[in-house]
């Protein structure tokens, strides 16, 4: 194959330099590209189009849009993640990840492997535009192109998918992380190749903890292993981010060192989140909600039951149970904090069975509430938890809720502190 041939006639067709071209065409034939492909990618590069079709013009990051079309970007790969999915009936390995350039970030899934790598920088030629968890998502498909270019681009955000737990986000891919298994279960469920087992459970580090899991059931995944998982996406789960180990995940020894304490944000931060798991607010009780004290649950599902009737199984033998909803605020937001059984009885100062002989006392089952509401409207609390964000607005699972006990006057000074700094 004379190169040199095909890049000189190239170059003049497009007006081109035919160094620069030759470069193009050494990149795509060194990833195994047909030359009459190779070709047909400079040429969409360059503006020439391909096929009869003009390309798409060149755009930056940031004007990309769902209603884009298709476009061709110049930009530096800052992730690249593995994964396998079922499309079509057929199972397919993606790459997905991170693309940058100097106005923005956008995530892209490939459809073949195009030969990049993070730190790269790459222009990307008809690729297609689809909205993915409400961004635009770039869409590299078998009519899609990717030159490699000589120069980096200089873009700031960082190459490489390392992140702390507290900085990720569902739909991050491509992320490597340092955690310890902190909790773990081995389940078996119905996969899609029939019933498969993995491991599930929490990971932490010095920043957060997170739910996660390895659909793979590695043994190394094992309760009290510091490990290194390199490419991992995050996904929502039960509204806060979960970390997922794949069969690319490569999984090594590390040394992690785990805070016990929860990350202290305002409620104004948590909420606007979208979710957090494990996290620490502080605030002041404004409300105890209808449905707390004396409840009814269903004994097949848990859930709420009234009049004796379930939204699911119907009519139902209920069981007696204790919760609180409580709305607390720090005056950047407020949030429902839900305590279960045993927290509602500390706060209560009794057991179940005290509040059911307190209710028959008074004839009413409303006296518990009154009660607890009594105890905790306008008395300030600090709440640990797990936050979830929906339509319906933003609830914290409690998992420790305690007056707070910290002095105003230092609280004062270290505000001043922060202020003047």
């Amino acid at each position: 194959m004379d190169i040199d041939a095909h890049a000189e006639e190239l170059a003049s067709a497009l007006g081109e330099d035919t160094e620069e071209v030759k470069r193009d065409l050494e990149n795509l034939l060194e990833y195994s590209v047909p030359i009459d492909e190779a070709k047909q990618s400079v040429r969409r590069k360059y503006g020439g189009g391909g096929g009869g079709d003009a390309s798409p013009s060149a755009v930056d990051i940031a004007d990309v849009s769902p209603d884009s079309g298709n476009v061709t970007v110049t930009a530096r790969v800052l992730t690249v993640g593995r994964r396998s999915i079922r499309y079509q009936g057929d199972d397919t390995v993606i790459r997905e990840g991170e693309l940058a350039d100097e106005t923005g970030t956008i995530s892209y899934t490939a459809w073949q492997d195009f030969g990049f790598e993070p730190g790269d920088t790459v222009t990307i030629g008809n690729a297609s535009v689809r909205e993915w968890e409400g961004e635009p998502e770039l869409n590299l498909g078998e009519s899609s192109s990717v030159a490699m270019e000589g120069e980096a681009l200089d873009v700031p955000y960082e190459v490489g998918g390392e992140r702390d737990l507290v900085d990720l986000a569902a739909g991050d891919r491509g992320r490597t992380v340092e955690a310890k298994v902190l909790e773990l279960e081995q389940r078996t469920i119905d996969g899609r190749d029939g019933e498969t087992t993995i491991h599930s459970g929490v990971i932490g580090d010095e920043t957060a903890r997170l739910p996660f899991t390895d659909w793979q059931a590695r043994p190394e995944v094992a309760e009290g292993a510091e490990l290194r998982m390199e490419d991992v996406y995050v996904r929502e789960f039960r509204g806060v981010p979960s970390v997922n180990l794949t069969e690319f995940t490569e999984v090594s020894p590390a040394s992690v060192e785990v805070s016990d304490e929860a990350p202290r944000v305002s409620i104004g931060e948590a909420v606007t989140s979208g979710g957090m798991y494990d996290v620490e607010v502080l605030g002041n009780v404004l409300e105890v909600r209808d449905g707390s004290g004396l409840i009814e649950r269903c004994p097949e599902c848990g859930r709420l039951v009234q009049n004796g009737q379930c939204r699911s199984h119907g009519q139902v033998d209920p069981e007696d149970d204790l919760r609180i909803k409580a709305i607390l605020d720090d005056g950047t937001a407020t949030v429902t904090a839900i305590l279960d059984r045993d927290l509602t009885e500390e706060i209560y100062g009794g057991t179940l069975e005290d509040a059911l002989e307190a209710a028959r006392d008074a004839m009413s089952r409303e006296v518990v509430a009154d009660d607890i509401a009594e105890t905790l409207v306008g008395r300030e609390y600090r709440v640990r938890g797990h936050l979830s964000v929906d339509e319906y607005g933003a609830n914290l699972d409690a998992t420790e809720f305690v007056p707070n006990d910290d002095d105003p006057a230092t609280r004062a000074a270290d505000l001043l502190s922060e202020v003047g700094a």
